[in-house]
């Protein structure tokens, strides 16, 4: 399906950046159907699997890859923003953990569509 003009908040995924970090990652055949953008960070959404790629440090040269695939994914909740909560809040559970994965997401971000990529992928 290739890259849509997914967006996080107002801004574009840039094909160019995201092929930066995925140039590796990706095994023969499987492709990006869907990308976010969480500040500097991605979800990456492929035909089987979840991709969180968490860019860190003040260079951004040091990147890590947490690939869960759908189905691993036991449940998964989105707490949206609030009135004086700016920041929404995704936790995925995956099987053999009892601890969520949490990531915060900032106000704007398109949560209902990060919610509809993990239902896609999970319940497919």
């Amino acid at each position: 399906m290739g890259i849509l003009d997914a967006l996080m908040g107002h801004s574009e995924v840039d094909p160019v950046r995201l092929a930066k970090y995925m140039d590796g990652v990706l095994i023969e055949g499987e492709s990006v159907w869907l990308a976010y953008r969480v500040i500097r960070d991605f979800f990456v959404f492929t035909q089987g699997r979840l991709i969180l790629v968490d860019i860190q440090g003040i260079s951004g040269s040091k990147v890590d890859y947490l690939s869960i695939p759908y189905r691993a994914i036991v449940r998964f909740s989105v707490e949206t923003a609030g009135t004086f909560d700016y920041d929404a809040e995704l936790k995925i559970w995956v099987s053999g953990s009892s601890a969520p994965i949490s990531k915060t997401l900032k106000r704007g971000a398109d949560v209902r569509g990060i919610q509809r990529a993990l239902a896609q992928g999970v319940l497919s």
